[in-house]
């Protein structure tokens, strides 16, 4: 009784919508867990493991450490490493992907709320275990800059079919999508490449961006992306809602992220900020930056809207 109480609450709470969006009336997240680890208290990126089936990876942007977090799709504990030769200095998002038959993850360190920073930082580091670790060493990292001067973003995933890396700007208005080498040439600062404006999410309006600073209210803004691994899937979360887009073989990722989605509402959901696919390119999971945040799960076999 208690647990169809709870899933009833979920499913209630998540019914606000955006009037600009596209509702899609089928789908509900339904709460499975929540983070057990007290040491996972700001999680702002959430990956696949591509070594393990049920596996999650999860990152904290306190930037007081460099440590990234295992867990099962329900929030238990599994372990976590340290990635040496990094620096935490607000890493926002996280990725995972698999390139030359090595599973990689991929931490971005792309927060900057004050837009001062010259460059910003991904770090890339091959998949271990989930297990209790001693530390990881990067692989490789690729500093950049944008081509239009430092911005916020805390939206990042991986293209591998293209070899890049796709950053999406968090306080543009449209965000403003860019796109970097996964593998560069050399250790030099690369400058992101403009790909243009994402023009499929909901536009504040002009009372909402007045009012924000009052009501901490940014429900507009991107926090979190995911490709899934096929290459043929996609998600954008906002403060409130979660974007779903389907690619077609050859779309590049930039047309496919300007087709109308897929949209579920995550309701008052305050602060959440990770997002991944699950081991099917039609489940997401959704967590936030609360200690022991809820986890949601989102199926998008469900009915497609009319």
């Amino acid at each position: 009784m208690h647990r169809l109480l709870l899933i009833v609450f979920v499913l209630s709470a998540c019914s606000e919508a955006e009037p600009e969006a596209k509702k899609t009336p089928s789908l509900a997240p339904v709460m499975i867990g929540k983070l057990e680890d007290s040491k996972i208290r700001e999680a702002s990126g959430l990956a696949r493991s591509h070594r393990q089936k049920n596996v999650l990876w999860v990152i904290n942007d306190n930037g007081a450490d460099e440590w990234v977090h295992a867990i099962t799709p329900r929030g238990k504990r599994l372990g976590e490493f340290d990635l040496k030769k990094s620096k935490n200095k607000d890493w926002e998002d996280l990725a995972s992907f698999e390139m030359d038959e090595n599973p990689y993850l991929l931490i971005a360190d792309i927060g900057d709320n004050d837009a001062k920073h010259k460059t910003r930082t991904l770090y890339v580091v091959k998949e271990p275990q989930a297990k209790k670790n001693e530390g990881e060493k990067v692989d490789w990292r690729i500093d950049y800059k944008y081509p239009d001067g430092p911005r916020d973003a805390e939206a990042a995933a991986v293209d591998v079919e293209n070899r890049r890396a796709l950053v999406l700007s968090k306080r543009d208005i449209p965000p403003v999508l860019y796109e970097l080498p996964l593998q560069p040439e050399s250790e030099e600062t690369v400058t992101a490449k403009w790909l243009g404006t994402i023009t499929s999410l909901p536009a504040p309006s002009r009372q909402d961006v007045e009012f924000a600073p009052k009501t901490k209210d940014w429900h507009w803004q991107p926090v979190g992306m995911d490709i899934s691994a096929d290459n043929l899937a996609a998600v954008i979360l906002t403060y409130r809602a979660v974007y779903y887009y389907e690619r077609e073989p050859g779309q590049d990722w930039f047309d496919a992220l300007n087709t109308r989605p897929r949209r579920v509402s995550i309701g008052k959901f305050r602060n959440a900020e990770a997002i991944a696919f699950g081991d099917d390119r039609r489940n997401v999971v959704v967590t936030g930056e609360n200690k022991h945040s809820p986890i949601l799960l989102i199926d998008f076999n469900g009915e497609r809207p009319q």
